[in-house]
């Protein structure tokens, strides 16, 4: 794995050859796009589950006085909604309602809050949030010191249990429980969230502790198996789940993303964005993603340009592959409001040529 010379490596990269893995440069990191293939991962997800190593993601913490009405300035949800040991999905948007990042919340105590960002995103997103910090509260970066597992699939909670004499199957979707044992393990946050369209948990614990972890879980159960980047993009695809740098940016709202459940502009605290996206909310956006379905030969790439059939440039893919769930070439576009309809034919280019496409519902696999 020589390719990871001068990458960020998280605690588990030295396990990563013993399973297998082929490793490639994930903005600066060293990580597994696969371990055996993308297709056979991507599969016992879908049937079993699958065991990933998420440890790049960011972990933030906010805590003071303050902490509540911060965090709730800061992103576009209304935090007062979740109790202790409950999550949400959320965006923290710029004052013209383009995304900063889009994050779990997680609330760990009365004032104490976990933001887990996207890798890219992580020092970006402490300037975002330390520019905004008032002197009643506390920014603590501690992307480090935490790493991250997650178990994915319709078997995650059952082989799960068998580590733990925490009832997981009582942990409800967006709840978490803290200071955990796992596998003789101390002190793990276990929380029923992933990005797969599937039922699982993610395991967040101390950089030392995850390789003890991962190998027991791997050598316990023969059911669990590796997965790698490949198979987590294309799972999170089929159940069309945002990624941040495609589906989000900058210049693209949450609302426009797909994400309006997550802008709350009838939350009485302010937040940063409110104005742009409160009247996009109730005007709706001049732009939408949709899915779309190559009806002749081709995959939608990053990128792709979208046209109308009267050879109007209209938008672009935001991610396309092959789907294995479905068996087709699908696409992700964001393109303008009025072609938006399902059913409505479109054109993507593909190697300078215009092929057909059509509108179709999303998501593209309804999973748990």
């Amino acid at each position: 794995m020589s390719q990871a010379k001068g990458l960020k490596k998280t605690p588990l990269y030295d396990l990563y050859q013993d399973n297998g893995a082929k490793v490639i440069d994930f903005g600066g990191w060293a990580l597994p796009v696969q371990f055996s293939s993308i297709i056979e991962e991507h599969h016992a997800v879908r049937t079993k589950a699958g065991l990933f190593d998420v440890s790049h993601m960011g972990e933030i913490v906010i805590e003071g006085d303050d902490a509540e009405s911060f965090v709730n300035y800061l992103i576009t949800n209304d935090v007062t909604k979740i109790d202790v040991n409950q999550a949400q999905y959320t965006a923290m948007c710029y004052e013209n309602g383009g995304t900063v990042d889009d994050l779990l919340v997680y609330k760990l105590a009365a004032q104490t809050y976990l933001f887990v960002v996207n890798a890219a995103n992580i020092e970006k997103d402490v300037e975002w949030i330390k520019l905004h910090a008032t002197d009643n509260v506390t920014v603590k970066n501690i992307s480090d010191q935490l790493a991250q597992l997650a178990i994915q699939g319709p078997q995650a909670a059952q082989i799960l249990q068998n580590f733990t004499s925490v009832d997981v199957h009582q942990i409800k979707p967006f709840r978490f429980e803290q200071h955990v044992e796992i596998a003789g393990i101390n002190d793990v946050l276990i929380s029923r969230t992933g990005y797969t369209g599937e039922d699982g948990f993610e395991l967040y614990l101390a950089n030392e502790d995850a390789p003890k972890l991962w190998k027991e879980l791997l050598e316990a159960d023969g059911e669990l198996v590796p997965c790698g980047l490949g198979a987590r993009d294309t799972l999170r695809f089929e159940a069309t789940l945002a990624l941040y740098g495609q589906e989000l940016t900058s210049t693209i709202t949450p609302i426009e993303a797909g994400i309006r459940f997550t802008v709350k502009p009838d939350k009485p605290d302010d937040f940063i964005g409110k104005a742009v996206l409160t009247k996009e909310k109730e005007a709706g956006p001049k732009r939408q993603l949709v899915g779309l379905a190559m009806t002749d030969r081709g995959i939608p790439r990053h990128g792709y340009e979208v046209y109308s059939t009267d050879g109007e440039l209209i938008g672009c893919i935001t991610s396309g592959t092959h789907s294995p769930s479905c068996q087709k070439q699908l696409g992700l576009a964001i393109v303008e409001k009025q072609y938006a309809e399902i059913d409505t034919p479109l054109q993507v280019k593909i190697r300078n040529k215009l092929i057909d496409a059509v509108i179709v519902p999303t998501p593209f696999y309804h999973g748990a």
